[in-house]
């Protein structure tokens, strides 16, 4: 697409493209990430022993696209110090799931109020890390960032096997681990990568997207999708303040305030690599600041009408790269787009009629990117002795209480949900030991 820029208007935020190219590339940002967005909602709704048709599974879709939208222009218009006004794609986080799915883990409705009461202390939380970004990041190197973000990976993979399988819905039906089940997910993967690898532009960024559209029109086909629900659902609806109550639970606020440390620094990354792909400098320290507490504010607003923690959606960084237009006003128009799919219930209601089995499909590639792209941090580790000591106590402790949580039972209920995921004793093991043993000595 042709727009007829200088280089320059091209790399600066503040330029704005001919509304017939900033609409049609604002939704491309946008479907980049539209299914991983919805998908955390789905997961939990699941976990929580709703059905995919349930009037609070299609809210929680229906709040998951509507603040992917706000926090989206949050950032690319930012009220006061609050926003980087760049190109940054609101979504929300995977990192949290791991704290959410023990919350939530068959209790019904009544457990969201939990999620809630987490989710808005731990946004602001994160709002205050805005002030200390510079010693975050002292405190997390590579080393220990590349190890949460591949523990990340590890603890979800469970999640989109089980879902490729048919995940709950299949094994009270008794159909749990069927051929139909895994042909459909087959579909999902089988299309997704033949366009990551062969397909070009839009068929490219979007193959994820393309990819579930395809498993389910396959689902369709075979009678696996029940659209009854959609039609008794209303088109236009507002949303709703504590949906599902709010209660305040020590080790859930705990849990959603420590990992709102890591997603504080995936959104500096994401930032930063934002900057230097599309303006080619590194962002400034108001860019970070203003992020950050974006980042938080948008979450602390999400939880109280009933949605999930939000942050910076790294496919961003390379559709930027890509299309080499860094104007924040595209991303803005893709911001708004979300915000009407959020006002629609209907939409929420088709998006809840994806077989579980066809979501598996799109999961099992997500979640095996994200314990890639921490290996990929990894990579830049030195490993002597000392990093692989830090790296393996830490792996070996996190993923053992994760498989292993009996073994947490004299630990009090609120410590055990923490320790439980996995995913925080790591971290905390890392960044101690990161600090506390000396650099080794060179051998002779």
């Amino acid at each position: 697409m042709t727009l007829g820029a200088t280089k320059e208007q091209l790399r600066d935020p503040n330029y704005m493209p001919p509304i017939w190219a900033a609409i049609p590339l604002g939704v491309q940002h946008v479907l980049a990430m539209f299914i991983s967005n919805i998908t955390p909602a789905i997961i939990v709704a699941g976990a929580a022993g709703l059905d995919a048709g349930e009037a609070s599974t299609v809210y929680l879709i229906q709040m998951s696209m509507l603040f992917a939208g706000a926090a989206t222009l949050l950032q690319t218009i930012g009220i006061g110090r609050m926003g980087a006004r760049l190109p940054i794609v609101q979504g929300t986080s995977f990192a949290f799931l791991p704290i959410m799915i023990p919350i939530v883990d068959g209790k019904g409705p009544d457990a969201l109020g939990l999620i809630a009461g987490g989710v808005i202390i731990g946004g602001l939380f994160h709002t205050s890390l805005s002030f200390a970004i510079g010693a975050v990041r002292v405190a997390l190197p590579p080393l220990v960032t590349g190890l949460v973000v591949l523990m990340l990976g590890l603890l979800l993979m469970p999640v989109g096997v089980d879902y490729a399988a048919g995940g709950q819905a299949a094994q009270s039906a008794g159909t749990y681990g069927s051929l139909m089940n895994w042909a459909a997910a087959l579909v999902v993967i089988i299309v997704t990568l033949s366009l990551k690898f062969f397909g070009r532009g839009l068929w490219d960024t979007a193959s994820i997207l393309i990819g579930l559209l395809a498993g389910y029109a396959f689902a369709l086909v075979m009678g696996l999708v029940n659209t009854d629900a959609v039609a008794a659902v209303q088109w236009g609806a507002l949303p709703q303040l504590f949906p599902f109550g709010i209660t305040f639970d020590v080790g859930a606020v705990i849990g959603f305030c420590l990992m709102s440390v890591i997603s504080a620094i995936e959104s500096v990354g994401d930032v930063s690599g934002i900057t230097r792909s599309g303006a080619g400098r590194d962002a400034t320290l108001n860019e970070l600041r203003g992020a950050i507490l974006a980042d938080g504010a948008g979450t602390a607003a999400a939880g109280l009408f009933g949605a999930f923690p939000n942050t910076s959606f790294s496919q961003n960084v390379g559709l930027i790269a890509m299309t080499g237009v860094m104007s924040r006003h595209v991303v803005t128009c893709g911001a708004v787009f979300l915000l009407l799919c959020g006002l629609m219930p209907k939409i929420g209601a088709a998006i809840a009629t994806v077989p579980t089995a066809v979501l598996g499909g799109s999961v099992i590639i997500m979640f095996g990117m994200v314990a890639s792209a921490g290996m990929a941090i990894l990579s830049q580790v030195d490993w002597t002795q000392r990093t692989m000591t830090i790296f393996a106590v830490s792996l070996s402790v996190g993923l053992g209480f994760a498989l292993r949580p009996e073994v947490l039972g004299a630990v009090p209920d609120a410590l055990r949900v923490l320790l439980a995921t996995g995913l925080l004793p790591a971290t905390v093991i890392a960044v101690t030991l990161n600090l506390v043993l000396p650099e080794s000595r060179t051998e002779a």
